[in-house]
């Protein structure tokens, strides 16, 4: 026995403590990887390779390696935490100047005053991902788009409903949007102009006798319009309600086609509403936008049967100009905000980072790691794909500290330490007593 072992037992013994000690430190910190303390044995060389049994020499701390396991996840109230379930680490970089990549877990995020989402829990660093539009390509900090979505304008108008065929002729005529005995039902969207203008639109259907000149019978319903308060008229100034077509339906309720005022179908089987300004109907658009062109309006599957009236579906392809009001991150990385005017839009996406050995990383302090050529090569991918893992929103990864364990441990280090002293004592007593020999 010799000073050698305990010296290197107690040293080794020491490091051990100080790993348990940082990471019951690090036990609340977010995203922090526990740290497990390796030892080797220490032999000496022997010359010409001799000796059978060699006494050891001690112990050596030959790494400290940090377990990438998965950590709890916590749910919080920032719409910009994020936890990743799975493998990978956040991209980040120091500044937008130098975008030296850097790696990590915490997903503590915010915006700063410039719209760039950062992690001020790892020093400021910028959350780098694919920019709005992109689906590859070297990631960049991804930096939050506050502009407004522009008006477009209504081009076409969707609508499909059940004609009631029990229903009979209105007896007033001609057709008046005022009066309700001129016409069997009504329907209404709202479409928008190119500065996003609103004008209500209200359709007017008005049954016809079924025709029985032809085998099977048919039936027909015209189709008026009112946009805003005013109805829509054949000639400019004129008074004439505007018929926009006929629906002509067969015995089985189906739609046949769409008729025009001359009885010639129409064989794109669109009616339209011509609010520009050539139109006779020019200027029901006073709100100072336009409308570039006729809007077709489409009748598709709409049927006439033996049961009350229903507008089935209807939609409109305008929409009016909208303020970003709320963003979200889904569990593929997608940004996406939502805006007044209840539109959506994709305005980055998170990318995640994994390497062939994660225990090859470097730590650089403020939860984050550089790439060494132990780590291998950095493999960029997009959430939820591959071997990546997944994002979750309002949420982040608790550390993987097992505070019992760590607590045991360090009992355990303690007993290792005070035993390795024990046998620098014992060897002190041996040396003690070979020098009072006489």
């Amino acid at each position: 026995m010799s000073f050698q072992q305990g010296l290197s037992g107690l040293n080794g013994a020491a490091k051990s403590l100080d790993v348990i000690g940082n990471n019951v430190a690090n036990a609340s910190t977010v995203g922090f990887k526990q740290s497990q303390t390796q030892f080797a044995d220490m032999y000496a060389n022997s010359m010409n390779r001799s000796g059978n049994s060699p006494v050891g020499i001690g112990v050596t701390v030959a790494n400290v390696a940090q377990q990438f396991t998965q950590g709890n996840i916590s749910s919080s109230n920032n719409p910009l935490d994020i936890a990743i379930n799975g493998d990978g680490f956040f991209q980040m970089a120091g500044s937008l100047e130098d975008k030296s990549p850097m790696y990590g877990r915490n997903g503590q995020f915010q915006l700063d005053k410039s719209g760039y989402i950062v992690n001020p829990s790892m020093n400021g660093a910028y959350l780098m991902g694919w920019a709005a539009g992109a689906s590859g390509g070297d990631p960049v900090p991804l930096q939050i788009d506050t502009s407004s979505i522009p008006a477009t304008t209504t081009t076409s108008i969707s609508t499909k409903v059940n004609l009631d065929s029990r229903l009979s002729t209105p007896t007033t005529t001609p057709f008046n949007a005022a009066d309700p005995t001129t016409y069997n039902n009504s329907t209404g969207v709202t479409i928008y102009d190119s500065l996003g203008n609103p004008y209500s639109v209200q359709t007017y259907y008005v049954k016809h006798d079924p025709d029985t000149t032809v085998t099977p019978p048919t039936t027909s319903w015209d189709v008026y319009a009112k946009v805003g308060d005013q109805t829509l008229v054949t000639t400019s100034g004129g008074t004439t309600p505007l018929s926009l077509g006929t629906m002509k339906f067969d015995s089985t309720g189906s739609l046949i086609g769409v008729f025009d005022s001359t009885g010639t179908q129409i064989t794109s089987g669109l009616m339209s509403i011509d609010l520009t300004a050539t139109g006779p109907n020019a200027n029901i658009a006073a709100g100072g936008g336009n409308f570039a062109s006729a809007i077709t309006l489409s009748y598709a599957g709409s049927t006439q049967t033996g049961s009350a009236f229903v507008n089935l579906a209807q939609n409109q392809n305008g929409m009016p100009p909208g303020t970003l009001s709320s963003f979200s991150i889904d569990k593929d990385g997608n940004i996406v905000g939502s805006y007044s005017n209840q539109q959506t839009k994709n305005l980055g996406t998170v990318v995640l980072v994994n390497f062939a050995n994660p225990n090859g990383l470097q730590p650089l302090g403020n939860n984050l790691y550089a790439a060494t050529g132990a780590a291998g090569s950095p493999l960029v991918g997009k959430p939820s794909t591959g071997t990546f893992g997944s994002l979750q929103a309002r949420a982040v990864e608790d550390s993987n500290v097992d505070l019992t364990a760590e607590l045991v441990n360090m009992i355990v280090a303690q007993r290792v330490y005070q035993a390795n002293s024990q046998t620098i004592k014992v060897q002190d007593t041996v040396l003690q007593t070979l020098v009072s020999l006489r």
